[in-house]
């Protein structure tokens, strides 16, 4: 069985890195998947989906790893191309990766006790954000 689902998401500057374990869990729940797969997809080519204990501290310190990895600032032919100024943006979503699968077992999200599903948002402006979410797998 394959049942799909969405889950809608507003962000900016300041909300960057966004928890949405629970949705994605009510979602499952939802779904009435009980073994299986939850394939979680950014359609976008500056967001990202990862994993990552969502804390104070990480909240900070990621942003901060990113930009040291791809500043913002640095020059890139896309924003020349382009002239949007967000070339970081794109090569940041690129190097994470638009896709998250988790299994699905006894009708729960197999996530270790401190990984939360994250969405990250690269873009430099406010974007509405649709993510697409697939369970497959067997109904209970």
């Amino acid at each position: 069985m394959v049942i799909h689902g969405e889950i809608r998401l507003r962000t900016d500057e300041k909300r960057s890195m966004v928890d949405i374990t629970s949705r994605v869990r009510e979602a499952l729940e939802q779904s009435g998947i009980h073994a299986g797969m939850a394939l979680i997809f950014v359609p976008g080519a500056t967001g990202a989906l990862s994993t990552i204990e969502f804390e104070p501290g990480l909240q900070r310190d990621f942003p901060a790893l990113m930009e040291k990895l791809i500043p913002r600032r640095e020059v890139y032919h896309h924003n020349e191309t382009w002239g949007d100024g967000n070339g970081h943006s794109h090569l940041r979503a690129t190097l994470l990766g638009p896709s998250l699968t988790i299994p699905v077992r006894d009708g729960a999200l197999m996530l270790g006790a401190w990984q939360q599903i994250v969405f990250l948002e690269f873009d430099n402006r406010p974007r509405e954000r649709r993510l697409v979410i697939q369970f497959m797998g067997e109904i209970s």
